[in-house]
Order: structure tokens, then sequence, then C-alpha cells
């Protein structure tokens, strides 16, 4: 009889369990100290997007280094601004895509906001780093006007680098949606970023082909790029900074 009251009490006492953990989880989350992935993800399916965050960082790594040495042997060959900022984009995807490798490499702390800060300064800081150069060398190729040169191996890097940034950024939003991560948004936002400079060295050579007087169109859309990076590198640190201050007792840097 005993047992059979104990058998009954079973359903209620796991359901007691149960809410008292997600309220443990969302006082973690009030606490900054997690993520809200935390609350909709169940650890298998927390671990296989965390999986998949990695795959797609490997293959952003690897095509983003690629394109990054066709796209500054172009800019060196055809004094191509938007092909060097597009190269300088291309590395600063390199970095951030190796950031997020870092953010996902513990599995224990696929939902740590700690962990999240860290990532989003970081590339914060190489946003800003790199904006500087690719606005230092747009407005000195701007003031020394210097003339772009068009051949069909800019269009091809050009297609090639437009297609692929796009296809790297729309898995990484994604994926940054269902994880609830900033640092993989960014990481997005970068390759994003690298799509339209892709295109924009297509634009910017097919209008000097046919009107010469329009030569400063390839620097101004790097200093335009450039001042993105810039905006989006500074707000991500001005969003970061406190968070880390109010995360930073609940997990230690590891």
């Amino acid at each position: 009889m005993n047992g059979q009251t104990s058998l009954g009490r079973n359903p209620s006492r796991s359901a007691s369990m149960d809410g008292d953990y997600r309220m443990k989880v969302r006082e973690s989350i009030e606490g900054q100290d997690l993520l809200e992935s935390s609350l909709k993800l169940k650890p298998y399916e927390a671990q296989k997007y965390r999986r998949k965050a990695l795959w797609v960082s490997w293959i952003s790594i690897i095509v983003t280094l690629i394109l990054a040495v066709a796209a500054f042997t172009v800019s060196v060959m055809k004094n191509s601004v938007s092909a060097f900022g597009f190269g300088f984009d291309a590395s600063l995807d390199v970095l951030s895509s190796i950031i997020v490798l870092w953010r996902y490499s513990n599995a224990a702390a696929v939902h740590s906001a700690y962990r999240e800060c860290i990532a989003c300064l970081i590339l914060g800081v190489v946003f800003v780093l790199s904006s500087l150069c690719i606005l230092g060398k747009a407005i000195h190729d701007l003031v020394t006007k210097v003339l772009p040169e068009v051949d069909d191996f800019l269009f091809i890097v050009s297609i090639m680098s437009g297609v692929l940034c796009l296809i790297l950024a729309v898995v990484k939003f994604l994926l940054g949606k269902v994880l609830t991560s900033r640092a993989l948004i960014t990481d997005g936002f970068n390759s994003l970023v690298g799509g339209v400079m892709g295109f924009s060295i297509l634009i910017s050579a097919e209008v000097f082909r046919h009107h010469d007087s329009v030569w400063f169109l390839d620097g101004t859309i790097g200093i335009l790029i450039g001042l993105t990076i810039l905006a989006y590198g500074i707000k991500l640190l001005i969003d970061m900074v406190p968070r880390l201050r109010q995360t930073g007792s609940y997990e230690r840097f590891e």
C-alpha cells in the first residue's frame, strides 16, 4: 500500500522538482550568469546546436581565409580599396570565427553569459581596430586619387566572396538566434559585411569601367563600410562592458 502511495506521488514530486529547476534557471538568467537559451533548449538540443556552431566556424575560417588571400592579391594588383577592405574584413571574419570557436569549445559553458561577454568584448575591439585600418586605406587612396584597375579575375573574386559570405551570414544568424548568442550574431554581421563588400567591388569596378570620372566610388564605399564596422564595434563594447561586470562574479574566466 505504501509502495503504491509512493508511486502515486512520483509524478507530482517530479513536476515539483522540474518547477524548482526552472525557477533556479530563471533566477540565474535574471542574475545575468546564463543566457536565455538555457530556458528554450533542452541539454541535448543545446549541445547539438553548439556542435553546429563549431562546424560553421571551422568552415567560415577556411573559406574566408582563402577569400582574404585572393582579395589582398586583387587589392595589390589592381589598386582596389574595396578589395583591400574586403580582404581586411575577411581576415576579421577569420578572427571572429576563431573567437566563436573558443566561445563554444567548452560544452559545459554553452549557456554561459560571462563567456559570451568575453567573446563579444574581444570582437568589439577587433572591429574597432580593423575599421580604423580600412578607413585609413580608403582616405589615403581618395586623397592620392588612386584609380582602380579592372579585369575578369576581380569579377570572379567579387562574386565568389559575395555569395559565400552571404550564405555564411544567414547560417550564423540562424544559429545565433537559436542559441541567443550575440557573439554568433556578430560573426554573422561580419560575414554579411563581407558579402556586401564582395558585391561592392563588382559594382564600383563596373561603374569605373564605363564612367572613369566616378573613380572615387571605390574609396567612398570603403569609407562607408569602415564607418559601419566602427559603429558596430563601439556599440558592442558599450553594451558588453556593463554586462561583463554583472556576470564576472558568477563564473571565472577559463
